[in-house]
């Protein structure tokens, strides 16, 4: 039995498949038993290194007030990111050249340059520019980097996105006479949404995770800088590292988890979008053709 993209692997390649399954998932378990004993070895596994994470205070303290600073971040630059990201990348494919030109600088600008560097220009920017307080200075300054930097690459997505749509379409709207924006709000957009929803997940995740870089080097308190003092507190750094990566995994998945809710919830909607005639319906329909006034004008004469 073969398909369109591969053919149906016979007895030799399922008996291929079967042991290199069994001889991965024996390095995997010999892997995780290695890590095992070396953490055992070092004494990381003590009970005394895990403890303070089945009380509240590194909960409360450290943890969830980090991982709240984290959230409300990733939460300000996706919310501003996202429609700036889609504005310049329509703007990308404007018919204008002194719409496109400019847009297409910009965001090739700032999708080169690394989101630490925005971030720390950012953090001058605002302690040498501006009145902001020193204290809410690492949160505009990391919420700056990631949304110039991450607003470039959504419009790339959002580009590719509607370039992947058929012409057909396109063209469709200009028959029945619908202008470019029109087109693009009504026509193209929507459908690209499901295209894209993939790419604007992964990198939706990808500012969760960059976040962290404004702790290391902004001295932000999300959930990676208060991982620090929680360790030097309770002397646990390979547990608060391992917990703190759980937390991240954790997050993402719920994340991709609803994305991938979204994606097909929408795809469902579009599978049919016409209208259910009854009994009545058809029988007008059926009159009217016979009547002639089917498609012929009022006259009912070809």
């Amino acid at each position: 039995m073969t398909s369109v993209l591969y053919d149906a692997p016979g007895p030799r390649a399922k008996r291929r498949n079967l042991i290199l399954s069994v001889v991965f998932f024996a390095l995997l378990a010999l892997l995780l038993w290695w890590i095992w004993q070396t953490m055992d070895d070092k004494g990381q596994l003590r009970w005394a290194l895990w403890k303070p994470f089945t009380e509240s205070e590194a909960w409360t303290t450290y943890l969830l007030p980090g991982l709240g600073d984290t959230l409300k971040a990733a939460a300000l630059a996706m919310i501003i990111a996202l429609p700036l990201g889609a504005v310049f990348g329509i703007a990308r494919m404007s018919d204008h050249r002194w719409v496109r030109v400019p847009v297409g600088a910009v965001v090739e600008f700032f999708r080169a340059i690394p989101v630490l560097l925005l971030m720390l220009f950012a953090n001058e920017f605002y302690a040498r520019s501006t009145d902001v307080a020193s204290d809410d200075r690492p949160l505009y300054a990391v919420v700056t980097g990631l949304v110039l930097y991450n607003a470039s690459v959504l419009a790339e997505i959002v580009r590719a996105g509607i370039l992947a749509l058929p012409r057909g379409q396109t063209e469709a709207a200009k028959a029945i006479g619908l202008r470019k924006g029109q087109t693009m709000t009504s026509i193209l957009l929507p459908q690209a949404v499901t295209v894209m929803l993939p790419a604007i997940v992964s990198q939706l995740v990808v500012i969760v995770k960059d976040t962290a870089l404004g702790g290391v080097l902004l001295g932000f308190t999300e959930l990676l800088n208060t991982r620090g003092t929680l360790a030097a507190n309770y002397a646990n750094v390979i547990p608060s590292f391992i917990v703190v990566a759980v937390i991240y995994i954790v997050l993402n998945f719920i994340l991709t988890s609803f994305a991938s809710w979204l994606e097909g919830r929408l795809r469902r909607s579009k599978r049919s979008t016409g209208a259910v005639l009854g009994k009545e319906d058809v029988e007008e329909l059926n009159a009217a053709e016979v009547g002639g006034t089917y498609g012929t004008g009022a006259g009912g004469t070809i």
